[in-house]
């Protein structure tokens, strides 16, 4: 049965300070667990919902995500009904402008939703690794009589960008503010997915945009408090919110633990990536691996332990990584150490080269540099 709802994705993340690493791409297309990019995530949690017809919206640097989806053919979306429909920045006005805000992007998408039969519209962020069943949340819109529906979550990384959620016994938001300080614990916060009528949707954007708004969460939802039902979905399984460096390292370590990665990749669905034909990895005399992952493709002849090593990685004779993340294509060649270390794709760390971060901060070798 299909899902009566499409979806709205916001390719980049207007709070999101991942520097270095989103210089040549998207939040979307960010590489995460080895073989992965987080659109992924949100992808798979739409298709496996029969939610089919998605329109991605783009802001800059999109190249990499076009590779990745390749029209959907590895989501099933490859279709002549439905599918992805990419939406440069380009496209909103003469005058070639980036948008300022979610809430000129969706205005300027009205003609994809007018055109839709679906009566529902899905908006979501990339940047969140997740698995979940959008169906669920379908039902708990509609039994609730929800206006709209926010999907929340329970984090302890409370930082000065994220709306804390205040919610009644009846899951109905009676308020959302900014901390002003980092608190500490466990707090319900936003995850930047909404669960809307259609209709209702397009009126909250016209009437927004007639009015020079542009902040979708302050301008719409946390105005609309007071007259609508604003309902919290919280969801209760594992969530990655990655926003910095140190969320998009620290969640990434935790795919180490098994029972996280369970969570994360088989609680409700598989989640789905682009399909590579890549040999196994081969390990080499002298290879020690302790608690890693390990993608396709790899040639491991030295030391990996807590590590994360992407598709067709090197690693040469004598050398050590530990504590970080190679992505693909990576070398590091003979008795280079690596520790607390993030290398973006085709980066080349020469021999003997010693690099080393922190683990509340590791250090980023950009794309396609050769150390």
């Amino acid at each position: 049965m299909k899902n009566n709802a499409l979806a709205v994705l916001f390719a980049s993340d207007e709070d999101s300070h991942l520097n270095d690493l989103t210089i040549h791409r998207t939040t979307a297309s960010l590489p995460y667990a080895g073989r992965y990019r987080l659109i992924d995530f949100v992808l798979s949690n739409l298709v496996h919902a029969n939610i089919t017809k998605i329109g991605i919206i783009t802001k800059n640097n999109y190249n990499s995500l076009m590779d990745h989806i390749r029209q959907g053919r590895d989501y099933d979306l490859n279709r002549k009904n439905g599918g992805i429909s990419v939406y440069p920045p380009f496209v909103f006005n003469s005058a070639h402008e980036v948008y300022k805000g979610k809430i000129e992007a969706l205005y300027m998408l009205r003609g994809f939703m007018l055109k839709s039969s679906e009566d529902y519209v899905v908006i979501s962020n990339t940047n969140i690794a997740f698995n979940i069943d959008f169906d669920e949340v379908a039902q708990f819109h509609q039994e609730k009589g929800a206006d709209i529906t926010m999907l929340t979550y329970r984090t302890e990384d409370v930082t000065p960008r994220k709306l804390v959620v205040t919610e009644d016994k009846n899951k109905r938001i009676t308020d959302l503010h900014f901390p002003v300080t980092t608190d500490t614990g466990k707090q319900l916060c936003n995850l930047n997915i909404y669960y809307v009528k259609k209709d209702l949707l397009i009126s909250l954007i016209d009437n927004a945009y007639a009015h020079g708004a542009y902040d979708f969460e302050k301008d719409i939802v946390r105005a609309s408090l007071d007259d609508l039902y604003v309902m919290s979905y919280e969801i209760e399984n594992y969530v990655a919110v990655i926003d910095r460096i140190p969320t998009y390292f620290k969640r990434s370590m935790e795919l180490l633990d098994p029972a996280v990665r369970e969570d994360l990749f088989y609680s409700h669905s598989t989640i789905l990536t682009k399909v590579k034909d890549s040999v196994p990895t081969k390990y080499k005399e002298g290879a020690n691996v302790r608690n890693s992952i390990i993608a396709d493709g790899c040639e491991v002849g030295g030391t990996v332990e807590n590590s994360i090593l992407f598709r067709s990685v090197k690693v040469g004779k004598g050398a050590v990584i530990r504590n970080s993340i190679v992505m693909e294509n990576g070398i590091v060649m003979e008795n280079a150490q690596l520790d607390y270390v993030i290398t973006d794709k085709s980066c080349i760390i020469q021999s003997g080269r010693r690099l080393a971060g922190y683990e509340s901060y590791p250090m980023v070798v950009v794309k396609n540099k050769i150390i």
